[in-house]
């Protein structure tokens, strides 16, 4: 796909919609999940795989190795917004752009100046306690003596507000992502897999003729696109965003 051709099409679009998953943040350090260097492919030499460790019963029952995996594999505080991130600020700062719909918990987006943000899977910045409901940040968690973060309200377990396996997606979340891609112009996708659902299934809520795939690895909605790359998000995205 001529790159130039695609600035134009991008450029003449509007609204535009992002969809992202873990490969929108690899360029930043951030391991994605299913990739040859994935966490779920180098983690397994580890006693619990890493879809047992980030589950609902899981966290329940051994909570403590639950923080041990997650604080040491999913937090990345020191991670910086990559040109890919900077790139979707610029095109909703631009009026293209109305939404970033993520599948990622880093607050990356957001970090970049991103407005509109959809979670799909919450963030780890966002922490509560599970008896009073008391809010904390991230450093709380990172910063706690014991190995299980504790309420200092109520004593009660701190949870990131990330959705574990065996949980269900936010309801008003993933409504209005489907609502923000089905009244979009173009649709652009990347950095995701698209195979783990429901948040794999609102690509088919785009009723468009303007959708983008930028991956490195083949997805189940290839033969969907209108437009794919093989490259790197943020060197596309980049490009893309030039005024």
């Amino acid at each position: 796909m001529d790159i130039i051709k695609l600035k134009e099409i991008v450029q003449s679009s509007a609204p535009i919609v992002f969809f992202g998953g873990a490969g929108t943040s690899t360029e930043s350090g951030i391991p994605d999940f299913r990739s040859a260097n994935g966490l779920f492919r180098t983690g397994h030499g580890r006693e619990h795989p890493p879809e047992e460790v980030l589950s609902r019963d899981f966290f329940h029952t051994q909570t403590a190795e639950f923080y041990r995996f997650y604080t040491s594999r999913m937090i990345h505080k020191d991670a910086q917004p990559n040109a890919a991130h900077r790139a979707l600020a610029t095109l909703e700062a631009q009026g293209r752009l109305k939404a970033v719909i993520t599948q990622n918990i880093d607050g990356l987006h957001q970090a970049a100046g991103s407005q509109n943000v959809l979670e799909l899977h919450g963030s780890v910045h966002r922490n509560y306690c599970m008896v009073c409901e008391a809010y904390y940040p991230l450093d709380h968690i990172l910063a706690s003596p014991e190995p299980i973060p504790r309420c200092t309200k109520c004593g009660g377990i701190v949870k990131p507000d990330v959705v574990l396996y065996q949980e269900q997606l936010d309801t008003q979340t993933f409504a209005d992502a489907a609502d923000w891609i089905s009244a979009a112009e173009m649709l652009i996708v990347a950095g995701t897999s698209l195979s783990v659902y429901p948040a794999a299934g609102l690509i088919q809520h785009y009723k468009g003729d303007r959708l983008l795939l930028i991956n490195k690895s083949p997805t189940p909605y290839d033969g969907y696109a209108n437009y794919m790359i093989n490259d790197s998000i943020g060197k596309v995205l980049s490009v893309l965003a030039e005024g």
